[in-house]
């Protein structure tokens, strides 16, 4: 008769103390994920479902709050907010990978010095969010500020910047460019993975440099690229600090991002219900992003090992 196999080795033999010390150092992560990530999504899932003022009990109001976010009525703010931070997402990420692909293909150069010049491209991406926004609140100053006198030496006459609707987003999008250094990083060991012998038979077929990078460079780093759009996407869609600091949404609203608009409503309003709904609307529209680009990867994104089957 064969014994049935159990989940369990036998208490006493070597295989059940190597069980248990495996079970007793995965439990301090298995414990925090559980009270401290998984924990608060839940708790945070059913808060949207209630009327919670922070000082007073929770109501059960059930959709309510989703009906308000979906109202263009009620709650316009909301949908500023979205337009204001997908007007960001798109240029900070379009702006930033393109810049970090330019900038990883310098610093893939074999000069001297080359890697103490990477050190420099990389450093301001480990800086912290507030000294970097007062950084650049002094740079975008349009009275004193580095960037207008630096335009006046060229004859040009700098815009307002933080103060004004058109240019506030544009000079969010400007400051991100400091941060390039992480995606740099990617791209250049991505360009250091492509086969030099590829470089060689097209230069042999008479590919001159454009050729080379249309043809060679792009189509073996996207999968990179895809990456850091992925990366790029999630975080400019989560981007808080600037605003906050900087122009607190201002001016006339025109630099309201989307989580800055949900802290105000959980830390300024105490609509700590109205504020869960909306954290999971930006959830939903995160993957909802993140699974239109994975699906549109088949088209552009070319993977060596599937391209010789």
């Amino acid at each position: 008769m064969i014994r049935p196999r159990t989940l369990l080795p036998r208490p006493g033999t070597l295989m059940w103390r190597e069980a248990v010390a495996c079970y007793i150092f995965i439990a301090p992560g298995v414990l925090g994920y559980l009270i401290f990530v998984l924990g608060p999504v839940l708790y945070s899932l059913a808060m949207s479902l209630m009327d919670y003022g922070v000082v007073t009990p929770p109501r059960f109001i059930g959709l309510d709050n989703w009906r308000v976010i979906f109202s263009f009525r009620q709650d316009p703010l909301i949908w500023q907010s979205l337009k204001v931070t997908t007007y960001y997402s798109i240029g900070s990420v379009a702006c930033g990978v393109t810049c970090a692909l330019f900038v990883a293909m310098l610093m893939n150069q074999r000069i001297l010095g080359i890697y103490l010049f990477r050190t420099i491209f990389y450093m301001p991406s480990v800086i912290s969010g507030v000294p970097v926004a007062l950084l650049w609140m002094w740079i975008f100053n349009p009275s004193f500020g580095v960037l207008n006198t630096a335009l006046a030496w060229l004859g040009i006459d700098g815009p307002q910047w933080l103060f004004d609707p058109f240019w506030v987003i544009p000079a969010f999008v400007i400051m991100s460019l400091w941060g390039i250094g992480g995606a740099m990083v990617i791209f250049l060991a991505g360009l250091q993975g492509i086969p030099q012998s590829l470089y060689e038979a097209a230069e042999l077929d008479g590919a001159n440099m454009m050729a080379k990078f249309r043809h060679i460079t792009l189509p073996m780093l996207s999968p990179v690229i895809f990456f850091n759009v992925v990366l790029g996407i999630i975080g400019s869609f989560q981007a808080f600090t600037q605003s906050f600091i900087m122009t607190q949404g201002g001016p006339a609203n025109a630099s309201l991002l989307y989580v800055l608009y949900l802290y105000r409503n959980a830390f300024q309003y105490f609509k700590m219900g109205y504020a869960s709904a909306m954290a999971w609307l930006l959830l939903v529209i995160i993957m909802a992003l993140t699974l239109l680009v994975f699906r549109s990867s088949a088209v552009w994104v070319y993977y060596e090992s599937a391209g010789n089957e």
